[in-house]
């Protein structure tokens, strides 16, 4: 009995040793690993932990930094820029050594947002053939793992994968087919950091103190507080759970014999206050931990879900909160960023047009374009009526990729579609103008729809309109003294302007009734 009391003290001691010895060892976050691409032609910060005050010695490349963990254990050196083309090796070496294998130097985007980013190549049109074609080792992903947090976290899971035909299935398709386009117009290696998640709203994204004691922000935090007054019953949340898993293993059969996505299982049950849509959530457990890995930008593909809520028109002030939240977490100046404005999709039953929350949220979307270095991608053509995820992803990264092209590598391309420019009223007309209007506008497949018209008593008119070199002339017999014009202002808008780039015209509206 004595012998095995010192053979358990023993090896307690020996666990406290190693664990304490494995606290001490030289840490990087998960996202310096294997395969990563870290971003060309600027400083790049590299962070740890190790013992406090304990020696860091970094060498990559042709550089070697030092430096001193401070006394929380936390160190951070910064790289000068790296010009190789060639993969190279990172060592840190403190009490122990870590070594990070194949790195590349390239382009490096950070993608974001709800299910639409979080789609993968399996689940989009020709995914078997994107699939098979995929063979590009110089593009990289990582895709951070799903974690909701209550404070910022510093860590979070995740690996870099070489993209491959037997990998490439899992990638974000929009993240995918934007890098890919990237890789082969600029002949160089593109890193893609994919934090997305399902279902979920922008203000989850956006950091607490950005938003919380707000009043604009009532209408978000307002239901979780009524939430949280009721006591959380796990057993009764447990079995609602089991029960919803139970019916989406059912649907995705169903889905999947009729050869569409089997859709995303619900997640286990959780308190008010964890859950993944709780005001930044998710911008604590998987953005935190990213800041502040170089990137050359973001593009970031959500909004449905902020379009199906009761406050769809904040997200004209929610949008430009994330944007500037982000950019000053990242301290790298007004890095590029593009987001995907919401495609077409199918009416609610019973709502009009002119009250259309996918609109609203898209009018959101088009007036922060307003914000330094933004773009969009204009996808009002490309959206499945019947189904929240359009398969097509190609279009979709490419309207991306050609305003990255354009305006932040400097290629001379049309990169949008129309885009209003004003309004002039004539009498019974009104005449309006366009930027982006590459070789002239058109109306696609037949005579210009997708115009209604209204006075100033407010009731809308289907409007006949007609193109006059880079403006449309919109009028209504309906309407004698027009004071206002919308245009593809729906869920699902039956509409057709374009410009000779072959890019649709975004939805706008000229009043702000």
């Amino acid at each position: 009995m004595k012998t095995k009391n010192v053979i358990a003290t023993w090896a307690l001691f020996a666990g406290v040793f190693t664990a304490a010895q494995a606290l001490a060892d030289v840490r990087l976050p998960s996202i310096f690993s294997d395969h990563m691409v870290l971003q060309r032609a600027t400083a790049v910060p590299v962070w740890g932990w190790a013992d406090p005050r304990e020696k860091i010695t970094l060498t990559i490349a042709d550089q070697t930094k030092t430096t001193t963990a401070d006394a929380d254990g936390k160190w951070s050196v910064k790289l000068d820029k790296i010009a190789t083309s060639e993969p190279v090796i990172m060592t840190v070496q403190g009490k122990n050594t870590v070594t990070v294998q194949d790195v590349l130097i390239g382009e490096v985007w950070l993608a974001s947002g709800q299910s639409n980013m979080q789609l993968p190549v399996n689940d989009v049109n020709d995914g078997w053939r994107e699939k098979a074609e995929a063979k590009f080792p110089q593009i990289r992903m990582f895709s951070v793992a799903k974690h909701p947090a209550i404070t910022p976290q510093t860590t979070c899971d995740g690996e870099w994968v070489v993209c491959s035909p037997e990998t490439a299935g899992r990638f974000s398709a929009a993240a995918y087919f934007f890098g890919r386009e990237l890789h082969q117009k600029l002949n160089t290696p593109v890193g893609l950091i994919n934090a997305s998640w399902g279902g979920t709203p922008i203000e989850a994204w956006i950091s607490l103190p950005r938003q919380e004691g707000k009043p604009e922000f009532a209408p978000v935090f307002k239901p979780w507080e009524n939430k949280m007054r009721v006591p959380y019953d796990e057993k009764k949340a447990m079995a609602q759970y089991e029960k919803q898993l139970a019916a989406w293993k059912i649907s995705s059969e169903q889905r999947k014999a009729e050869g569409k996505p089997a859709g995303y299982p619900p997640g286990p049950p959780v308190t008010p206050r964890e859950d993944k849509n709780y005001p930044a959530n998710l911008f604590n457990g998987m953005i935190a931990p990213l800041i502040p890995y170089a990137i050359r930008g973001t593009i970031w593909y959500q909004g449905e879900n902020n379009a199906q809520s009761a406050y769809a028109e904040l997200y004209a002030t929610q949008l430009p909160l994330l944007i500037q939240d982000w950019r000053k977490q990242w301290a790298q100046g007004d890095f590029p960023f593009a987001w995907v404005q919401l495609p077409n999709f199918q009416p609610k039953p019973g709502v009009s047009a002119e009250l259309s929350q996918w609109a609203v949220v898209r009018d959101g979307m088009l007036k922060n374009l307003s914000i330094p270095n933004t773009g969009m991608a204009i996808t009002i053509d490309i959206g499945d009526p019947d189904h929240i995820h359009p398969k097509n992803k190609q279009d979709v990264g490419h309207r991306l990729a050609l305003w990255a092209l354009a305006k932040v590598y400097s290629q001379n391309i049309p990169f949008s579609g129309p885009l209003p420019a004003g309004q002039k009223v004539n009498g019974k007309e009104i005449t309006l103008s366009f930027m982006h209007t590459d070789g002239g506008l058109m109306a696609k497949g037949g005579e210009l729809k997708g115009f209604t018209i209204a006075g100033a008593d407010r009731k809308w008119a289907p409007a006949q309109a007609r193109i006059s070199g880079d403006q449309v002339i919109v009028s209504s017999p309906e309407v004698n003294a027009p004071v206002s014009v919308r245009y593809a202002w729906a869920d699902n808008p039956d509409c057709n302007l374009y410009n000779g780039a072959d890019l649709p015209a975004s939805p706008f509206r000229t009043d702000d009734w």
